[in-house]
């Protein structure tokens, strides 16, 4: 992958420069090798932010010279220099895996990216996994190269009032102190875009951030020769009103396009990470217009197929919707001047019914017409998906909607903590999630018991120091009492049972389940001979009123008097804070609705610390989970918001909570060790971790799709789009002449235990290789369904009139009525039924 290299000017000293170079690579978000050496230039602030730009921008230069003088302190940059330019220059999984691969780079956008707490443009889930995948790619050498905005508030920080409210607040991401730089030409000068939007011509600003050998391109709209209200394009993620989102996403799709091919970057495969980021199917297809003068529609097919659009939505409502007259004001000049076609042939990919003017435009059915594959984040998800998207597909079943699966996974080496780190290095060797991992589980499973309860002790220990300095300083900000504040210096013990529950406060997440019946949850939390201890961490969307009244009851139950040294409510859930609760907290709680849990990934960031889940039969958890690595609520099915059902399910947890998860805790050995706890902690770590680590989800999306996509794409670009263009006069023709397939008579015959079947099919004007006839039968026993081809019989006596007989034989298995004749459209090089969904059944 050839990415452009810009820089700055160079620092005053040579020390300094190869400080900037190690600060600005967030390659030290997952590598800890220069933690001490941050630490030692200024222990508070890094204690408060690791963030080593900050310190760097913040420390005198006097300072920063005389620790740089030392011999120590020089070798040890030169060491980490040398690492890096190593790591950089070694071949790595991709490049041993795949030598010769036609792929050279992944374009991936995505809305949010949770990469460090010093670069704060993320909300949570969706930011989680794009951030932990451009890791995971970096270890890889997978050519990836992430597209996002650089937003000036980003997502708002929460306070929590001794009331109980929530308090949005939306300091300022003041560029300087991020660990981002200015993209600049060849030229020296920073790279500036512009896209015509009603009425002006908006100036974007690009920005590159480093992620160890990758980068992340990012695009700001607070630009000063913009417009007031436009320069707030990029104020604040997730915030303002539906036209504010458009214009976001109008940046992110169709800008972010545009800044690849400034930088002279030809991505073979373009992954959208939600539908947020659809509007780039469309600037792909208008770069190969004006590379090729091909029409839009043919260059739609040839884009198409190394597009990826990975969905995170569970529920349709979900989806981005755009008014029609708001897309007439944005879009009418792009499609007439730019993509030379009329406004609605754009509006149509955006709908289900294409001819209806009042249905809004849809950013999940644009990114479904125009990419070449769709795929869930869990399998769960991946069902429920084919669901939601059956209105695409009218008459295809369910189950071959084509929306797969690729299930998340977290990035390791971000989120496990320094004693898990430890025993990992110790037990599997440094680069242990740089590979294939396929060592990982028996390494592993030799490490003794001892071993196991001591990290997991050690890793609480930290996670209680690291709460109550955490609690005091909130508590000061709160102007609570010294008292107050000097109580909190002896929260909670390091040797008791400690639950987490932090996520966003929604309904449907249900963060006060284990309210349904307060004071049994107070006699679990204060039985005195084997008690527990909760730590509480979420924020409601400030627009949601119900997810702040949940805070508020959590809230209202803390106040209790026997309450406060058993659970608490940290504010502000950020990334840091994240990273220490999952890697102390023995126990991580979750309690969606099912299927409203897309993925999750807050429990899989506990299982390489050896914590354990006990959770709702819900996304990953569905497919994870089996007795001997967590607990589980729920019956696998579906029962809404009914209040009955979330009684027994709260009813299910207590139980849960007081039969198995803190009996086992606190039953030791003679050398005070729970063996049965570790026997779940070794088997949760050893079959658990590997399999949902962004590690896997990584190399599954290479070998999977960008692989695939990749040749795909160039097959369809050979000839200047040859093939694309023969695609769309297939399509062309299917959607002209379908009205006039129809289906004659079925023979059926039992001859001898096979069963002959044949069907006189009339297609009109319609070339028959333009199609497909197959037998079908649906799937038994949960099994895949039966698709057999029916072969065009030669002696088809009226083919000159359209009219053909096919047939084929099957074992005579099954009833004869259980299968059923069906007409597909084809073509050897198509998707099906992406890019045709017309389906004729015999009955």
């Amino acid at each position: 992958m050839n990415v452009p290299r810009y820089t700055d000017h160079a620092s005053e000293t040579q020390s300094a420069h190869a400080l900037t170079q190690l600060a600005l690579d967030l390659r030290w978000a997952w590598n800890h090798a220069a933690d001490e050496l941050w630490r030692r230039l200024d222990p508070e602030l890094w204690e408060l932010t690791h963030n080593p730009w900050v310190i760097l921008q913040t420390i005198s230069q006097s300072k920063l010279e005389t620790i740089s003088a030392d011999p120590n302190v020089r070798s040890k940059i030169d060491e980490l220099l040398e690492a890096r330019e190593k790591s950089d220059q070694t071949p790595a999984w991709f490049q041993k895996a795949h030598p010769n691969s036609p792929l050279k780079t992944v374009a991936y956008f995505s809305m949010e990216y949770m990469l460090s707490e010093g670069l704060p443009i993320y909300s949570g889930g969706l930011g989680n996994v794009a951030g932990d995948q451009l890791k995971s790619a970096s270890d890889l050498g997978v050519p990836v190269i992430g597209v996002g905005l650089l937003y000036q508030q980003g997502y708002f920080r929460q306070e929590i009032d001794p009331n109980g409210e929530q308090l949005a607040l939306y300091p300022y991401n003041d560029p300087g102190q991020l660990p981002i730089k200015p993209l600049r030409d060849a030229n020296g000068d920073w790279l500036r875009l512009t896209i015509t939007i009603p009425g002006l011509e908006l100036w974007i600003r690009a920005w590159e951030v480093q992620v160890g050998r990758t980068r992340l391109y990012l695009l700001d709209t607070n630009h000063p020769a913009n417009p007031p209200a436009y320069r707030g394009i990029t104020s604040e993620l997730y915030g303002g009103g539906s036209e504010l989102r458009l214009k976001q996403e109008q940046v992110l799709g169709v800008v972010g396009w545009r800044l690849l091919r400034a930088l002279g970057i030809h991505p073979d495969v373009c992954h959208l990470n939600e539908g947020h980021a659809a509007l780039a199917v469309l600037e792909r297809a208008r770069s190969y217009m004006l590379d090729t003068g091909q029409p839009f529609h043919t260059a739609l097919a040839v884009t198409r197929a190394g597009n990826l659009f990975t969905t995170h939505t569970p529920v349709e409502a979900g989806f981005d919707r755009f008014s029609p007259e708001l897309m007439r004001r944005y879009f009418r000049f792009y499609a007439e001047q730019m993509l030379h076609i009329p406004l609605d042939e754009i509006l149509a990919l955006g709908r289900n019914n294409p001819n209806d003017d009042s249905e809004p435009f849809n950013m999940a059915y644009l990114a479904i017409r125009g990419s070449g594959a769709v795929n869930g984040v869990s399998r769960l998800h991946g069902g429920v998906s084919r669901r939601i998207f059956q209105p695409l597909f009218p008459r295809w079943p369910q189950d071959e909607v084509p929306v797969g699966h690729v299930t998340n996974g977290v990035h390791v080496p971000t989120w496990d903590s320094a004693e898990a780190d430890d025993l990992w290095t110790k037990a599997c060797g440094k680069g242990v999630w740089r590979g294939d991992l396929e060592c990982v589980e028996n390494r592993l499973s030799s490490v003794d018991d001892q071993t196991l309860w001591n990290m997991r002790n050690q890793a609480r220990k930290s996670l209680i120091e690291d709460l109550r300095r955490q609690y005091a300083r909130q508590l000061a900000s709160l102007r609570e009492s010294p008292d107050e504040i000097a109580a909190a210096g002896r929260l909670f013990d390091a040797n008791t049972l400690t639950l987490g529950f932090a996520r966003r406060f929604a309904t449907y997440k249900r963060p006060t389940l284990l309210l349904h019946d307060p004071e049994r949850f107070m006699r679990i939390l204060t039985n005195p001979q084997r008690p527990v201890q909760l730590i509480l961490a979420g924020k409601a969307h400030p627009q949601d009123l119900a997810g702040q009244a949940m805070i508020k009851q959590w809230a209202a139950f803390l106040r209790r008097p026997e309450a406060r040294s058993h659970a608490v409510f940290l504010s502000d859930h950020d990334m840091l804070l994240t990273e220490r609760l999952v890697g102390g907290v023995d126990v991580w709680i979750n309690t969606p609705r099912r299927p409203w849990e897309a993925s999750g990934t807050s429990g899989m960031k506990v299982l390489v610390n050896g914590g354990l889940n006990l959770s709702e039969l819900d996304g990953w958890w569905a497919e994870a989970y089996a007795p001997e690595v967590g607990w589980a609520i729920g019956d696998g099915n579906e029962h809404g918001d009914d209040p009955a059902w979330d009684a027994a399910e709260a009813q299910a947890l207590y139980a849960l909570l007081e039969r198995e998860v803190i009996p086992q805790f606190y039953a030791r050995n003679d050398k005070g060790v729970p063996t049965a706890w570790v026997g779940r902690m070794r088997n949760s770590m050893t079959r658990l971790t590997p399999a949902f680590s962004a590690n896997r989800t990584v190399r599954e999306y290479t070998e999977d799709h960008y692989l695939d996509a990749a040749q795909r794409y160039a097959e369809r670009a050979a000839q200047e789009g040859k093939l694309g263009a023969d695609l769309v006069k297939w399509r062309n023709d299917i959607a002209r002449f379908w009205k006039d397939v129809r289906f004659g008579p079925l023979k059926v015959e039992n001859q001898e235990g096979v069963l002959l079947f044949e069907v006189q099919v009339f297609l009109g004007d319609l070339n028959p290789e333009a199609v497909r006839v197959e037998l079908f039968a649906d799937g038994q026993n949960g099994g895949e369904p039966f698709r057999q081809p029916m072969e065009r019989c030669r002696h088809s006596p009226t083919a000159s009139a359209g009219s053909y007989s096919y047939s084929t034989r099957t074992p005579a298995t099954r009833p004869a009525d259980h299968f059923t004749p069906r007409v597909l459209p084809y073509h050897p090089k198509a998707v099906l039924p992406l890019e045709a969904n017309q389906i004729l059944w015999q009955r």
